[in-house]
């Protein structure tokens, strides 16, 4: 674009950009809907003032910076596209055509538009809208647009601006094809994991996209007023095939896509996050205790009324360091279990919801509950006590024992084990168990029920918990 030589000579050089200048975007997608945008444009800067005049939507010019440090950020104004009663406001003073009908038009100078006040030529005034206004081109923004004055320490040959704006969000998705885990035996999971990105404001033609995993804080809410649609229009592009380079920044993590991908609003574009991975897989059949984690241990209201309860289904697949899969954060999202019918199709048996999974850490989720594992629980017996302080000058402890039977019955044709788990804050033991506890950590113990093909067990145990 050219600049006049008086703009020149007073370094502050107006720069219009249009959607059509060539510009290179990045962008970070976040899963709560932010966008990081960072923009190359091919506009050089003059030492000194440099005004920018952008064609951008949903900014807040709060957040416009440069990630130059030599060149600072002075003012962002930030005006939507003109609408009738802005143009109009325009006009007062000014002399325009009105249309009242096919082919009949009546000149008239606005005089003012709240209470309107039109004069005709002939200096009648009238005190309504005489028809449809036909505005000058210099009294429309067909775009919204952002004035930004940038103050440069040296010139530099490209401008680079960066802001966070909503308008586009991402999910990661992950299948899972188990096999070999019949009667409970350990088995394989073929794993495939993607990555979904849609836009609701974005529109880029070809970006560069790095999707961002992990609790990000955000403070401000709500979004800036809309002024129509964001527009980065480039030259279209294929994304490249390939999985993402993935990298810790901060306490985040980054996945970069390959090559560059077309973003469009309402348009979902999905890409793979890693080469698919076959790693060994573990079912879990698990019964939830019946101690609170924390609180009073209370009596059962119906001591001698079992409670059916859902025995859960959990897969666990094993990512240990040095292999490609256990290597690799994965995000959280959710996660498809599949196993194949007798016929060899896949069928969906479970979905679930992942947390962000460091690398190396195994990714454990719960799939459902188990059809024909099912699970009785009674309380057989309880009883409250006070026992004296655990030390000298300290109050009275209230000490409850309460005894349960778990009968848990199988309908399958293979023998089964079941866990059933108990865990507590604080204080608390098992003092007798028809089934030897095993400690998984300070708060959690497990029984391992071992229940026979066509056939029932019964677990009994006794716990003790002082508050």
């Amino acid at each position: 674009m050219k600049l006049s030589a008086l703009s020149c000579q007073l370094s502050a050089c107006l720069i219009a950009l249009a959607a059509s200048l060539s510009a290179q975007t990045s962008l970070s997608i976040y899963s709560d809907g932010r966008v990081v945008v960072r923009r190359t444009l091919s506009q050089a800067l003059a030492k000194g003032r440099n005004t920018l005049a952008l064609e951008l939507d949903g900014v807040d010019p709060a957040g416009v910076f440069s990630p130059d440090t030599s060149v600072t950020v002075v003012t962002a104004v930030g005006r939507p596209a003109t609408d009738r009663a802005t143009a109009l406001q325009s006009a007062v003073g000014q002399t325009l055509w009105f249309v009242r009908g096919k082919g009949d038009t009546l000149r008239a100078t606005v005089v003012r538009v709240n209470p309107p006040q039109y004069r005709l030529s002939d200096g009648r005034l009238l005190l309504a809208e005489p028809g449809e206004p036909l505005f000058p081109p210099e009294l429309v923004r067909t775009a919204p647009q952002m004035n930004v004055v940038l103050d440069a320490a040296r010139p530099r040959s490209t401008t680079d601006l960066a802001y966070v704006m909503e308008g586009a969000s991402w999910r990661a998705s992950y299948q899972v094809v188990l096999s070999g885990m019949v009667g409970g035996r350990d088995g394989q999971a073929a794993v495939s994991g993607s990555a979904t990105v849609t836009s609701q404001r974005v529109r880029a033609e070809s970006a560069a996209v790095q999707l961002v995993a992990g609790a990000i804080a955000r403070q401000r809410v709500g979004n800036p007023p809309s002024m129509r649609t964001f527009a980065e229009v480039m030259p279209a592009a294929v994304a490249e095939q390939g999985p993402p380079s993935e990298e810790a920044v901060g306490e985040a993590h980054l996945y970069t896509l390959p090559g560059r991908i077309p973003l469009e609003p309402g348009v979902a574009v999905t890409t793979a996050l890693f080469p698919r991975a076959v790693v060994p897989a573990t079912e879990e059949l698990i019964v939830a205790g019946a101690v609170p984690w924390r609180g009073y241990l209370a009596g059962s209201p119906n001591p001698a009324e079992p409670d059916r309860v859902p025995v859960q289904v959990w897969y666990t697949l094993k990512r240990p360091r040095g292999t490609p899969f256990g290597d690799r954060p994965l995000p959280g999202g959710t996660v498809q279990l599949f196993a194949r019918d007798s016929s060899g199709r896949v069928q969906l048996v479970g979905e679930a919801a992942s947390e962000h999974t460091a690398a190396g850490r195994d990714l454990r989720v719960r799939a459902g509950e188990a059809f024909d594992v099912t699970a009785e629980r009674v309380q057989t017996d309880y009883a409250q006590e006070q026992i004296p302080g655990a030390r000298r000058g300290l109050p009275p402890r209230q000490r409850v024992t309460a005894s349960y039977r778990v009968t848990v019955a199988n309908a399958k044709a293979d023998a089964v084990t079941v866990d059933v788990r108990e865990a507590r804050s604080g204080t608390w033991s098992v003092v007798a168990s028809s089934v030897p506890p095993e400690k998984l950590s300070a708060a959690e113990v497990r029984f391992r029920v071992p229940v026979p093909a066509n056939g029932e067990a019964t677990l009994t145990y006794t716990v003790q918990v002082e508050s």
